[in-house]
């Protein structure tokens, strides 16, 4: 690996600083204004990284009656020679970022700066000013007026960052921009009505009836009640993360990646995307399942005379006509985006006429209920799809005769010679109210819980029966699916989900930093309002075994809650087959567009593909992939199995964006100043715990699996490399650990137990910036094994200011040549004035608090006796002296160069230790550590002691062996009699 070049082609960022002196410049002289002495005076720092052509010059400051002025030049990076100055026309107002005019020069001396520009006469000891002093700059090509960059940030684009039109938008010259369109949206319709639109879902039609009558009222208001405070305890976090600057367009993975990092925005991006992208195939599964059930039930393909096999074969119908209408979709969404969203009014006018219908039909069954009779065997529910009449018998033409309902459960249609079911013939046939109305008080008996497992009768407690078994007749209502409260929660959580809708479309907003987080917020009361209303007025008008059926099977296939509605059931079967039409549709809309910011950010290398989109800009691979990963879930084909999987993945998201808030709360960064005030870092905890709670809930090994496939995209991003910064929040936690964990290091001494060499490896340059012992680097790789303290440490003999180049480059070698040895720990570079006075500063300085080294390792002096050069010696005994009186300990590694590379590994070997000072054990710890690491791990250790002539050599051998054996190290001893 060679090292940069340390000529004028080292680096694409150069430094030069040119020192004048006083008597350089014509007109200034001792009777230059003294500034030390003006209380009105004013010391302006200025920075440029790539300033073309300009230069600045200063006094800074007086003395010994003279004033020094130091002129510093920026070099183009683009060329490799310094501009002519007197080319320069400088604007006035360009000289601060402020715009004011400081002019410390009058036209004579403009023309007279070449005379000293690149004067490089200078005296050792003068003094050098870095140009770079700005304490904060935008990374502009040329400084602009303040009119353009107020300008500039007033028409912010929120194309999606990273985007290559946003870039390729940039570079465009001013003349041939558009004219940017003003956002005109606000709050109303902006955020409130989008949000409205997107939370209110299937869910509410199809299952909340359901879950009110399996969970009774209590508990499904709880439900509901958990649901709703996750999401607005989500919304107060994400509005604070909103008005904390200007929103992008892409929602809650932009929100979530600029706050936590590329590597958490990129996992928790990835099941956000997933999240909306098995919400399409649910919406989907909730269209198809009114379409066959409700509205055109003779359109299934698949039919069962068993009833049995009767619900494999609608799951097979739901397959089919899912994968049609996923089709059909997708090709309404690839041939444009403005088709949905002129039938976006449409559906959510059937959402609210929907809703409106629900409790119009609520007030008026107070004083009018419907008329949808249930039939009643007993206390058990019978379903009336196939039944003419609810009874035994009936009249024909004055003849009692059996009615269908006997058929069912009788071997004979006569009445003599008939064998019938025990339950049957004991319990009568009774008719029920299935709306009892407002004003029934049937709420009491709704009140509590009635969970039952797959294939149980839905039964009416208050009902008399008798208590006979009977035989399980396929024309009684049962129970489809094993039901409990965790499996409700996970169901009914997707209806609470899409309060991103306001933050996603940011971009039409007139001021977003306003809208979102009131829009949003009003929308999630609006439809928790509305959803808790419902769970009592369901509970409330509503017969329980109604509410237990799921599909209407007692209300002669009605669906459940347009039994309810006024002014008749279509009204709710037809807006929500729309309404759950545009859902999906907006899903399928909205996902691909959050994988193609997701890839543009470059941020997961394999799915840069899906950034591409067509010459209109819509993502097509992504929409593929988007249609592709649907069609998995409409494979499931059940409404209740594909909700739990979308709750985990939004469920994971909402964790996120409350962890970013509450993190960026707590640490306090000094970015962090959201407009929306009505934020605490314990209600985002307390958002996250009900997320992380629910997610468990709900079904655990969805949230394992969820966890898992999130950690495993996190630690992908890790492992890539993700080269973005976007001042994270985690950086900022590892910044405030890291300084938590050095102040408890501060509290004591470490124990014995714990000691371990912490390293400063002293390492030698040659000219060219070469290492010239490289193998002490692999000595200390092999030593620490990636374990413990490593400084890496190298002095550059000169003055600062003149080789800062050259100690950028020698740091970036060295840290090259880590890599390259593996070796984990730190580069520490000192530019001196002397070779003895860099490594003093060195073993002095390096480090921080408890992270300090405790071992100094470096090579011997190869040489020393045919050298001329006495410093070799000196250095090397000035370094063992400042070590000594550092209290250090002191690893002197002679003959390096033999040393063994990382790749290779000894099959046998001794590792020879003589012992002959009593150290305190570190030579005993030395090969030990070198046997943790591969290359040594075969080889023996022999130690080696030294006995006198009055020394009882049998005696040292059996103390050194036992010595051994308490410190638990295996060696071969070796006494050697002098």
């Amino acid at each position: 690996m060679h090292p940069p070049e340390t000529t004028t082609k080292m680096a694409s960022v150069r430094f030069m600083v040119t020192p004048t002196k006083i008597d350089d410049i014509p007109g200034l002289s001792d009777t230059s204004p003294d500034l030390s002495s003006r209380s009105s005076s004013r010391v302006r720092f200025s920075s440029r990284e790539s300033v073309p052509e300009t230069s600045r010059s200063e006094p800074m400051s007086e003395m010994s009656g003279a004033t020094t002025s130091l002129a510093t030049v920026a070099l183009d990076p683009a060329s490799d020679r310094t501009s002519n100055p007197q080319d320069v026309t400088e604007d006035p107002s360009q000289n601060s970022i402020t715009g004011e005019h400081s002019q410390l020069l009058d036209d004579g001396h403009k023309k007279a700066r070449n005379a000293y520009l690149n004067n490089s006469n200078y005296e050792e000891g003068d003094e050098y000013f870095d140009k770079n002093l700005a304490l904060f700059e935008e990374e502009m090509d040329t400084r602009p007026k303040v009119s353009s960059l107020l300008n500039r940030m007033a028409n912010y684009t929120n194309l999606t960052q990273g985007a290559k039109e946003h870039e390729e938008a940039e570079n465009i010259s001013e003349g041939k921009k558009k004219p940017a369109k003003t956002p005109q949206m606000g709050t109303f319709m902006g955020v409130y009505l989008p949000c409205l639109q997107n939370i209110f879902g299937v869910i509410l039609f199809l299952r909340l009836t359901w879950v009110v009558g399996t969970a009774g009222v209590l508990q499904a208001f709880a439900i509901v009640l958990i649901c709703c405070c996750c999401t607005m305890l989500t919304a107060i976090s994400m509005s604070a993360i909103a008005t904390n600057g200007v929103v992008p367009a892409g929602g809650s993975y932009f929100m979530i990646s600029r706050a936590l990092g590329p590597e958490f925005g990129g996992a928790v991006g990835l099941c956000f995307y997933l999240g909306t992208t098995f919400a399409a195939a649910m919406y989907i599964l909730g269209a198809i399942e009114i379409f066959l059930v409700y509205i055109v039930p003779r359109a299934a393909i698949f039919r069962s005379d068993d009833a049995l096999k009767e619900s494999a074969a609608m799951l097979n119908n739901m397959r089919v006509y899912g994968t049609a209408f996923l089709v059909l979709m997708v090709l309404v969404v690839f041939i444009g985006v403005r088709y949905v969203n002129k039938f976006a009014s449409l559906f959510l006018a059937c959402v609210i006429v929907s809703i409106l219908a629900i409790y119009a039909g609520a007030i008026k069954s107070s004083f009018a209920p419907p008329h949808f009779p249930v039939c009643m065997l007993g206390n058990r529910t019978l379903s009336s799809r196939h039944i003419d009449i609810c009874s035994k018998t009936k009249e024909i033409n004055n003849m009692t005769v059996p009615s269908k309902l006997w058929g069912f459960f009788c071997n004979s249609s006569q009445f003599f010679n008939a064998t019938c079911d025990e339950y049957f013939v004991h319990n009568n046939v009774t008719s029920i109210q299935g709306i009892p109305g407002l004003a029934s008080g049937v709420i009491t008996e709704n009140l509590w819980s009635n969970y039952l497992p797959k294939g149980e009768i839905i039964e009416k407690p208050s009902a008399k029966s008798s208590d006979v078994l009977g035989s399980l007749n396929h024309e009684y209502v049962l129970v489809d699916i094993t039901t409990s409260f965790t499996l409700l929660v996970g169901i009914f959580f997707p209806s609470v989900t899409g309060i991103m809708a306001g933050s996603n479309r940011s971009g039409d907003l007139k001021d977003a930093q306003k809208s979102i987080p009131i829009g949003t917020i009003l929308a999630i009361l609006t439809t928790s309002i509305v959803y808790l209303s419902n769970v009592v007025l369901f509970g409330a008008c509503i017969e329980g075994v109604v509410l237990r059926d799921k599909f209407g099977d007692a209300v002669k296939g009605n669906l459940v809650v347009g039994t309810l509605s006024w002014p008749s059931p279509w009204v709710i079967v037809i807006g929500s087959f729309f309404s759950t039409c545009g859902a999906g549709l907006q899903s399928l809309t909205g996902a691909p567009r959050l994988l193609q910011a997701i890839a543009k950010d470059n941020i997961i290398p394999f799915l840069r593909v899906f950034g591409h989109s067509k010459a209109n800009g819509e993502p097509t691979w992504a929409l593929l992939l988007t249609a592709a990963i649907a069609e998995l879930g409409i494979l499931i084909a059940s409404l209740d199995l594909v909700a739990p999987i979308l709750s985990m993945f939004f469920l994971m998201c909402y964790l996120f964006v409350n962890l970013a808030c509450a993190l960026q709360t707590l640490l306090r960064t000094p970015n962090w100043r959201p407009r929306f005030r009505y934020y605490h870092w314990a209600l985002s905890f307390m958002g996250m715990s009900i997320c992380l709670a629910l997610m468990f809930i709900s079904s655990w090994y969805y949230a394992i699996v969820a966890m898992v496939i999130a950690g495993m995209i996190y630690k992908y991003i890790e492992y890539q490399g993700a080269e973005k910064e976007w001042g994270d929040g985690i950086r900022g936690l590892s910044l405030s650990a890291a300084r938590f964990a050095l102040l408890r290091l501060e509290e004591g001494p470490p124990h014995t137990k714990n000691w371990r060499p912490q390293l400063l490896v002293l390492l030698k340059l040659d000219e060219d910036l070469h290492v010239k012992h490289p193998r002490l680097l692999t000595f200390a790789s092999q030593l620490k094994a990636g374990k413990g303290l490593t400084i890496v440490g190298s002095v550059i003999v000169g003055n600062f200011l003149e080789n800062y180049g050259e100690a950028l480059a020698a740091e970036q070698t060295i840290k090259h040549l880590m890599e390259a040895e593996k070796v984990k720990g730190f580069c520490q570079l000192v530019v001196a004035a002397k070779l003895r006075e860099g490594i003093s500063h060195l073993i002095q300085s390096c480090g921080l608090g408890g992270m300090k080294h405790n071992t100094v390792v470096m090579g011997w002096p190869n040489g020393w006796r045919q050298s001329e050069d006495a410093r070799a010696w000196k250095t090397f005994i000035g370094t063992v002296r400042v070590t000594t009186a550092a209290h250090l300990a002191l690893l002197v590694a002679k003959n390096i160069s033999f040393f063994p590379s990382n790749v290779e590994q000894f099959s046998e070997g001794n590792i020879d230790v003589w012992w002959i000072v009593h150290d305190g054990g570190m030579l005993m710890l030395l090969p030990f550590l070198l046997k943790q690491h591969k290359v040594w791990r075969k080889c023996s250790i022999r130690i080696f002691t030294v006995a006198q002539l009055e020394d009882n050599s049998i005696q040292m051998k059996k103390d050194l062996a036992t010595f051994l054996y308490h410190l638990r190290i295996e060696a071969e001893v070796e006494v050697v009699e002098m």
